[in-house]
């Protein structure tokens, strides 16, 4: 023991040993996870990791002898077992040396790294000893916010964000009264250390926090500009979901030594996550993804885009179409990062919209839903995409859309993953009707279980007793109301349309019409195709509203049905248009 603590190099290294039937000796836990990160490879080490590697799956933390201060803001967090990437990532950081750890999102590296830089920083000193780099605001903030509570009784110690779109001054008065942690994005921390309003000298520790995407946002030369700064000895931990060839390039660079830490790929998908995919035409998109949350109805839904231009245009659509939906991309501005973020979090949008990079940090426990508008160029992002759902022990659903060629990317990503994503029929209009119907009458049930309706049941009665209607006829009346009438299953005929609140002046139908401004289409052209081809005088009309590529057009509610039948086949200036009644959201 002693001649291994002395070539180990650590102080206040502890062996725990317990002795089993054979009196063959196991050691685990703390150990277990110090041999992960020794000094050198040999075979006393892989001995230990292939025999006793299942002693290092189920890690309590107060096993971690770790500051009792921090063990109550664990507590607090109700956290009790350590995560892989926790497991093996805090006795790592804990030794002092440099790390490389592969982890994705929502695996716990926030805690991984955030335990043990609160375990080596000076509450007595008020220099800054931790500096932590984020990609994006957001998550700058979230992280923060996690440290922050860790070290809830860990009195003295100051943890600030700090980052572009936040008035500077602001920050520079905070930093005066002296932060031992910094968490920032790669610009505004290389403007405070310009400014000398962070000085580094002190720096013990920095951690790069999702190290992939900020190179993916043009962020190489600011981080090298960062690390040129620090002290020459520090510790540089790094954690990066991927481990593209600029990463290594870095790790190469400014890492010496360093312990490499990988959570397999099989620890990468969710169990409880019903993974779908639907061969969709990119014309047919929209119309897709709107059968589908009207099927399933989500609480919140994530929607994922390749580009900032098809997250403006899809949010555009969705809005147009009624439903709750906003977009999320680097190209707005902070103040409305934060809106739309704050609106989705809180649920006053349903269906939030976004790009790879601006997701990250996104930690929203109430997604039901994910959706792969568009498939990701990376197999791993698939991965983090689907993440943000089926959280907190819930079951969550994913759905992409391919089409041709695609189809092979979809299997590519089976194959990492090492999950079946299964093809599925689009829901028709009668299946979107026959679930809403199944849900009300659940909610019924539910009703009848648990609430009295004496005094509603006597209201019934009465009906029943002073009219010719059967409490059948009541009953379905009922579902009638709240479903709509073209939502009916067992309607007659597919031209019984539903003008129930279409939002339009009493007597008029309000229509949709995929069709707008950028198709070079004016209200006259309109005008002159609903009263060419239903011959309803062009007069009636009522109100046009023109967006950039759909347009909201009333009609008299006698003329509703006439005008949606005869405009199934017509053209306005030689294109194809698709006319529907206006959803009332």
């Amino acid at each position: 023991g002693s001649k291994f603590h002395h070539q180990m190099g650590w102080w206040n290294l502890k062996f725990h040993f317990w002795f089993v039937k054979n009196e063959e000796i196991i050691f685990c836990n703390y150990l277990t996870n110090m041999l992960k990160c020794a000094c050198y490879k040999n075979m006393h080490t892989l001995f230990f990791e292939r025999k006793y590697k299942k002693y290092m799956e189920t890690i309590r933390f107060d096993e971690l002898e770790l500051n009792p201060k921090i063990l109550r803001g664990i507590k607090d967090m109700g956290f009790e077992e350590a995560t892989p990437i926790q497991a093996q990532g805090i006795p790592a950081v804990l030794s002092g040396r440099d790390v490389i750890g592969q982890a994705q999102t929502g695996t716990g590296k926030t805690a991984a790294f955030g335990i043990p830089v609160l375990e080596s920083v000076d509450a007595s000193s008020h220099k800054t000893q931790v500096i932590i780099l984020s990609p994006t605001r957001e998550l700058a903030i979230q992280v923060a916010d996690e440290i922050r509570k860790l070290a809830k009784y860990m009195h003295g110690v100051k943890v600030l964000p700090v980052y572009g779109g936040q008035d500077i001054s602001r920050q520079i008065k905070a930093l005066k009264g002296g932060v031992q942690i910094i968490i920032g994005t790669p610009g505004r921390l290389m403007d405070h250390l310009r400014r000398k309003t962070i000085r580094p000298d002190h720096v013990k520790t920095i951690v790069l926090d999702e190290a992939d995407e900020m190179l993916n946002m043009g962020f190489r030369e600011d981080i090298e500009t960062v690390l040129e700064y620090l002290p020459q000895e520090h510790q540089t931990v790094l954690f990066s979901a991927t481990m593209p060839k600029p990463i290594l390039e870095i790790t190469r660079k400014y890492q010496h030594d360093a312990i490499n830490i990988k959570i397999v790929k099989k620890e990468l998908t969710v169990a409880n996550i019903d993974q779908y995919y639907y061969d969709v035409k990119r014309k047919d998109k929209i119309d897709v993804l709107t059968r589908l949350l009207d099927y399933y109805n989500p609480k919140l839904s994530l929607v994922f885009c390749n580009t900032k231009k098809m997250v403006d245009e899809l949010a555009y659509e969705l809005c147009g179409r009624g439903y709750s939906a906003e977009g999320l991309h680097g190209d707005m501005k902070q103040v409305q990062r934060d809106r739309v973020m704050k609106n989705f979090r809180n649920g006053k949008t349903d269906i939030l919209i976004a790009t790879d990079v601006a997701a990250r940090g996104i930690d929203v426990d109430d997604v039901e839903a994910v959706f792969n508008y568009d498939l990701p160029q990376d197999d791993e992002y698939y991965v983090h995409r689907i993440g943000r759902t089926g959280r907190a022990g819930r079951c969550g659903k994913a759905f992409s859309f391919v089409k041709g060629k695609e189809v092979y990317k979809l299997k590519d990503i089976q194959r990492y993953c090492k999950t079946k994503i299964y093809a599925q029929p689009i829901p028709s209009s009668d299946d979107v009707a026959k679930i809403r119907a199944e849900k009300i009458m659940d909610q019924i049930s539910t009703i009848i279980d648990e609430e009295n309706l004496t005094s509603v049941i006597d209201i019934i009665e009465n009906q029943i007793n002073e009219s010719d209607y059967t409490a059948m006829d009541i009953a379905a009346a009922f579902l009638y109301q709240a479903m709509g009438a073209s939502e009916i299953s067992t309607a007659e005929s597919k031209d019984d349309y539903d003008f129930h609140n279409t939002g339009a002046e009493d007597g008029m139908v309000r229509l949709f019409i995929n069709v707008g401004k950028k198709d070079r289409i004016k209200p006259g052209d309109i005008l002159g195709a609903i009263a060419g081809e239903s011959g309803m005088p062009g007069r009636l009309v009522g109100a046009i509203d023109m967006y950039d590529k759909y347009t909201f057009v009333e009609v008299p509610a006698e003329y509703g049905k006439e005008v949606l039948n005869a405009m199934k086949n017509a053209k306005i200036k030689g294109r194809s248009v698709n006319m529907e009644p206006a959803n009332s959201r």
